[in-house]
């Protein structure tokens, strides 16, 4: 399966330490390490941090091709800070590279030899108007490629009319639990916020095939084909959350892009996105034989 990915490039600074994130990377990484072909579109600064990021991808076997390098902005960074749980907030600096994201004229042809089956974006860097059009720009070049809009909404970092004008342009939508809330009210509902009722309106409104809701030690929800299923999580001992949701969603879209059923699907995503809450930084090592030690099968 072909993937092409746009989004930013960032290191999660946790105490002393920094790990390389950001959801669209950490989600190319997981897609990649599952069997897939991934071209991610990202930007980073001429900086130690930028040198330091493109090795870092190319040793999780990612292509750094279409990686942009910028002069004169810095590297992407987020300051995290994590409560008992294991769950972390972000203070988002900006602007940074992949702010900037402009790479070139040569994509749109190479996107014609890419033939991507899916385009995956988050929000984030789409609230910069030139990294929106250039999302445009590479829907109209792959015109049959599906779109995985993982939505990742960051305090600040969001405007209603960007979801909803994303969210027109989605074949599969994900979010978790409390973003469904903090978007019920677009909905101009006047019923009670339900995740189920959220789903309906949402989907009927943007024409989506699917949407799936995290719902954290409580596994997930997915709305298809009228209904709403819910599906356990795998229980871990939890060291941080960074990156367990863009794991999630890789295997999510791994399983859609395969044809897996649902109930293997999201058990599958259930299970990676377990396996990276269980270890440190957005994107531990893991391996397949991990991710499928309770299946009979293997993909």
């Amino acid at each position: 399966m072909r993937i092409l990915s746009m989004g930013e490039v960032l290191w999660d600074i946790i105490g002393e330490r920094e790990f390389l994130g950001g959801a669209p990377l950490n989600f190319s990484i997981s897609a990649q390490r599952l069997g897939n072909q991934v071209a991610f579109v990202s930007a980073v600064g001429a900086d130690d941090r930028g040198r330091l990021a493109l090795q870092s991808i190319q040793a999780h076997g990612l292509s750094t091709e279409w990686i942009e390098v910028l002069p004169g902005h810095p590297t992407g960074t987020a300051v995290a800070s994590m409560d008992a749980s294991g769950s972390a907030t972000f203070q988002i600096i900006r602007p940074v590279a992949y702010d900037f994201l402009n790479p070139g004229e040569a994509i749109f042809e190479q996107l014609a030899e890419l033939r991507p089956d899916w385009i995956y974006f988050g929000t984030l860097v789409q609230t910069s108007p030139g990294n929106e059009a250039l999302l445009h720009r590479l829907m109209e070049a792959a015109p049959s490629a599906r779109r995985f809009y993982d939505m990742n909404l960051r305090p600040g970092q969001w405007t209603a009319d960007l979801v909803q004008r994303l969210s027109a342009v989605t074949s599969v939508l994900k979010l978790n639990e409390a973003e469904a809330e903090t978007l019920f009210p677009l909905t101009r509902s006047p019923k009670k916020f339900s995740l189920e009722q959220f789903c309906e309106l949402w989907s009927r409104s943007y024409g989506m095939e699917q949407i799936c809701v995290t719902l954290g030690e409580r596994g997930c929800a997915v709305w298809s084909n009228h209904s709403l299923q819910t599906f356990p999580a795998k229980p871990v001992e939890v060291i941080d959350t960074v990156g367990a949701g863009d794991a999630f969603s890789a295997a999510f879209l791994h399983g859609l892009g395969h044809g897996w059923s649902m109930e293997r699907t999201a058990s599958v995503a259930n299970t990676l996105g377990a396996l990276v809450a269980s270890r440190a930084g957005a994107t531990p090592a893991w391996t397949i034989e991990e991710l499928y030690a309770d299946r009979t099968e293997m993909a």
